[in-house]
């Protein structure tokens, strides 16, 4: 999965857990709970959402790695496999 398709997930998943959100103006590198106002209930259902769309298992421990769009991102493609060459 591409950084860009791992992006759009997490905006998406961002988008059921805060639909009220504008998205299109979120800082990538600003912490989301701040920009979004959303909760850690918010969160963790942000986190239930990610892992069921990648299979990726988020230890509580980890969540602060999940903080900003891009720290997202990183982590998530990190975890992901890859494709081919």
């Amino acid at each position: 999965m591409s950084e860009d398709e791992i992006r759009s997930l997490v905006l998406e998943a961002l988008a059921e857990v805060a639909p009220e959100a504008d998205l299109a103006s979120l800082d990538p590198r600003e912490d989301l709970r701040e920009q979004l106002e959303i909760d850690s209930m918010d969160l963790l259902n942000l986190v239930i959402r990610v892992h069921e769309r990648t299979g990726v298992e988020i230890p509580e421990a980890d969540y602060p790695k999940l903080a900003t769009l891009d720290s997202a991102v990183v982590y998530l493609a990190a975890r992901l496999p890859r494709r081919g060459p």
